[in-house]
């Protein structure tokens, strides 16, 4: 009897680690998947037809101002990532100094109904499902009604088209630490993937002065893309971040529930490569990472 309880035990011990690993894989493919997508579509802003050289696309909007960053992080939060007096990227404000907490990230893009999930009416949507605020704005094109080579007349066009705004950071809800998102097409937030307990983001930038076919120089922090020596001759922060090519996502993720039986077997290494062995709750935790090519991002 005694034989037949210990091998119970342990056969039942085993398959509750392998339940949850498997979960805690579908959650690390769900938020990898959901940050990936997102960030290459990261400056998408397509040419307008009959459009001339001078005026080559779209002007990038939120909805209620004019930004001019495609991504901007956050060594930890941002201090008004949910703030609806926040009115695009160029608002949002990092907490200063040195901090632990998890990263933060937003993404701005032109949106339609392909590269985001349309509603029921087809219209292109935000991170949560809501319907985008249509923008109008004025462009410059090429009459085609007067075309007569080699003069070409101009006219003013009016445009409308639809900005995605979202800023993906982790917050905790009754005890359980999520994945969240923030849209531009409504004031709430919502967790998107629960039990992510750490994201991270290093980005890959070139040098100053490097053309379009730079490589990447080196993989920095959000805080050390500002202070970068290599970028000090830029202008200010919207150009220094034009030069990010790159980014490396890092989530940790934990078990929904306790499932190793002592404090030594819930070690594990966190993103930055060390060992943790603090913690005592007895769930698993793994981190995944990925890295993202900015592939809509124009030089």
């Amino acid at each position: 009897m005694v034989a037949s309880l210990s091998a119970y035990t342990g056969a039942s011990g085993a398959t509750r680690i392998a339940e949850a690993q498997g979960l805690m894989n579908e959650d690390a493919q769900a938020a990898l998947t959901m940050l990936t997508q997102q960030l290459s579509m990261a400056g998408n802003n397509p040419d307008q037809i009959n459009r001339v050289d001078s005026s080559v696309r779209n002007p990038i909007y939120s909805p209620h101002g004019s930004t001019t960053f495609i991504i901007l992080g956050c060594d930890g939060n941002f201090t008004n990532t949910t703030e609806t007096a926040t009115t695009s990227l160029n608002e949002l404000n990092c907490a200063a100094g040195a901090t632990t907490s998890p990263d933060s990230i937003a993404v701005n893009y032109e949106a339609d109904a392909f590269n985001t999930i349309p509603n029921s009416s087809g219209l292109p949507t935000d991170c949560l499902g809501n319907k985008l605020t249509e923008i109008t704005s004025s462009v410059s094109a090429i009459d085609t009604t007067t075309l007569s080579l080699p003069t070409v007349t101009t006219v003013t066009s009016s445009v409308n088209y639809y900005v995605a705004d979202n800023r993906y950071y982790i917050d905790t809800e009754n005890s359980r630490p999520s994945l969240y998102c923030k849209g531009n097409g409504n004031a709430s937030s919502q967790a998107l993937v629960d039990n992510i307990e750490d994201m991270q983001f290093t980005y890959g930038t070139m040098n100053a002065t490097a053309g379009p076919t730079a490589t990447v120089a080196g993989y920095l922090t959000a805080a050390q893309v500002i202070a970068s020596s290599d970028l000090a001759a830029l202008p200010d922060d919207a150009a220094r971040w034009t030069k990010v090519i790159t980014v490396r996502i890092c989530v940790l993720v934990r078990s929904e529930r306790p499932v190793v039986t002592d404090a030594a077997s819930a070690s594990y290494t966190k993103c930055d490569g060390e060992v943790d062995t603090t913690k005592t709750d007895l769930r698993l935790r793994r981190a995944f990472s990925t890295t993202v090519v900015l592939k809509n991002r124009r030089i």
